[in-house]
């Protein structure tokens, strides 16, 4: 490979850190990190609105500091709304997918009451073959390990979910799922024990 010398080109000098960096991309590698200036901004608009999920859940600041208490879990017919949904283990977790803002589009271009009846999530989600392949991509990536394979496919399928709905998310951030998507999935892939949301560390 020849170097060229103008400044619009690339250095010589530079081409081995190009070559060795390319043969190790990691996951979030090229994910835009907050200064501390905008660090400070955001914080100061995230206690405004609520944690991480203003934008994608219908209800308002107040509920949601009181739901990160979790000292009561309200019954199911009390916040779920497409009839799918059980009781979780934190308040927190207690939300219907039809509280969820940005699933509206789906479920209405589907004529749907529940987002686990949308053809895309039984096919995303659900489905075996689907969540085989997206596991052999995920062995890529991480060392397999002793967990049993409902388990894994439920993880995988909860990534799926997210990565369908909300396209992409950044480094270290989570979404809660609905109520609704956690139970089709348990359903399908069960296991003795379950493990609810948890924050990044």
């Amino acid at each position: 490979m020849d170097c060229v010398s103008d400044e619009s080109s690339t250095d010589c000098e530079e081409m081995p850190y190009l070559i060795s960096t390319t043969q190790s991309v990691t996951p979030y590698m090229y994910e835009p990190i907050l200064s501390s200036a905008q660090n400070a901004s955001n914080s100061d608009e995230s206690s405004e609105s609520d944690s991480d999920d203003s934008h994608f859940f219908k209800f308002s600041t107040e509920e949601n500091e009181d739901s990160l208490l979790d000292e009561e879990v309200d019954e199911v017919n009390l916040w779920c709304s497409c009839q799918h949904c059980m009781t979780m283990q934190t308040r927190s977790e207690s939300k219907c997918c039809k509280d969820m803002n940005i699933v509206d589009g789906k479920m209405e271009e589907a004529g749907i009451s529940c987002i686990t009846e949308h053809d895309g999530f039984q096919a995303n989600c659900l489905n075996e073959h689907v969540l085989e392949t997206s596991y052999y991509e995920y062995l890529e990536e991480h060392e397999p390990n002793d967990q049993s394979i409902h388990e894994l496919y439920r993880y995988i399928a909860y990534r799926r979910f997210v990565r369908w709905i909300f396209q992409r998310l950044g480094q270290k951030q989570r979404k809660i799922l609905p109520s609704c998507v956690v139970k089709a999935i348990r359903e399908k892939f069960p296991s003795q024990q379950y493990c609810g949301f948890k924050y990044p560390n």
